[in-house]
């Protein structure tokens, strides 16, 4: 029985991992970290209530690093999910330092100090397809990456220090560069939970280009279980990319869901320009993964967009009103 803390546990794919855990691991303790107190119900999806294997810590990872090592001594955790981020590629333009202070600096800090300890199996550091860059062919774990923003360029500098640290100071450590991860209890400045929430409110939303980008998305649950494997029986510093076999134009994507709404493409969407520095095309070569542990993706984007719709029709007098602009905290 193992011993969980996931950092950034206040965030959807937190939750989600949480919730999986619980449910599929027989953990000796889920305990999720977040910088703010735990959101509204429609968010949380009472994950852990009742549930006394379940504990929620507000404690902010940069500027409270020192309650964070009180929590984590005292509760002496075997694996560490990293989840905590700033985000938001298109946003990090501005306060672009901010993403560094949180994306690297605070995992070398936190990876520096829990060197020192001798509790810690295994450090997963969540981290993203965006390092690679636009391609034009499934991205390999070994490829180059090519950052196009604040935001991918800090989270490259977060996984490079931790790859480091593991070849050299053998730090226990792996990655996982998922996809564009979606489910339901997602903010609304996403493009599919804000979607769902505009067709049932007969609302428009932008589609930025023209919706031509092609992005890999994956259903959190598929992503909290290739973080259970990992968790289990991975390799010590292994890089993994999580995500499904093929990406979707996300014109596409919005038109399946306007169609299980029974709208047309006009009635949800509008045209809108393209977003400052776009990625075209992000798409994962996961085979590493599926041969070392046999993860593969279980619920077809069908599936899922049903489970955001479902999703959207119980919570939506809570939703419809809930900002859809990304808000940008230190």
């Amino acid at each position: 029985m193992k011993k969980y803390v996931i950092l950034g546990g206040n965030g959807v794919f937190g939750v989600h991992t949480a919730r999986y855990l619980l449910e599929h691991a027989n953990p000796k303790k889920v305990i999720c970290v977040g910088r703010n107190p735990e959101k509204p119900e429609p968010f949380t999806l009472n994950v852990g209530r009742n549930d006394d294997r379940y504990a929620y810590h507000q404690i902010h990872i940069v500027f409270e690093i020192d309650r964070l090592l009180e929590l984590l001594d005292s509760e002496r955790p075997d694996v560490i999910i990293n989840y905590a981020a700033q985000g938001e590629g298109a946003a990090s333009w501005s306060n672009s330092w901010r993403y560094f202070e949180t994306n690297a600096v605070a995992i070398a800090r936190m990876t520096e100090e829990l060197a020192k300890r001798d509790y810690l199996e295994r450090w997963i550091q969540i981290g993203t397809s965006e390092l690679y860059g636009s391609v034009n062919r499934p991205a390999r774990e070994e490829d180059p990456i090519h950052p196009t923003s604040p935001y991918a360029a800090s989270k490259a500098a977060g996984d490079m220090h931790l790859i480091a640290v593991s070849s050299v100071l053998n730090f226990p450590m792996n990655i996982v560069r998922p996809s564009n991860a979606y489910a339901p209890g997602q903010l609304l400045h996403r493009i599919i939970p804000r979607a769902v929430v505009a067709g049932l409110t007969k609302k428009r939303i932008p589609l930025h280009g023209g919706g031509k980008a092609r992005k890999s998305y994956l259903h959190a649950e598929d992503l909290a279980r290739a973080i259970h494997l990992i968790a289990d029986s991975a390799p010590l510093g292994r890089v993994y990319n999580v995500g499904p076999e093929e990406p979707i134009e996300i014109r596409d994507l919005v038109e399946k869901l306007a169609a299980m709404m029974g709208l047309g493409m006009n009635e949800l969407c509008e045209p809108s320009p393209d977003r400052l520095g776009e990625d075209w095309v992000y798409w994962l070569d996961s085979s590493l993964i599926q041969k070392e542990l046999g993860w593969a993706p279980q619920i077809s984007i069908e599936e899922g967009l049903r489970d955001m719709i479902k999703w959207g029709e119980t919570y939506l007098d809570q939703l419809k009103d809930w900002p859809v602009e990304y808000i940008f905290r230190a």
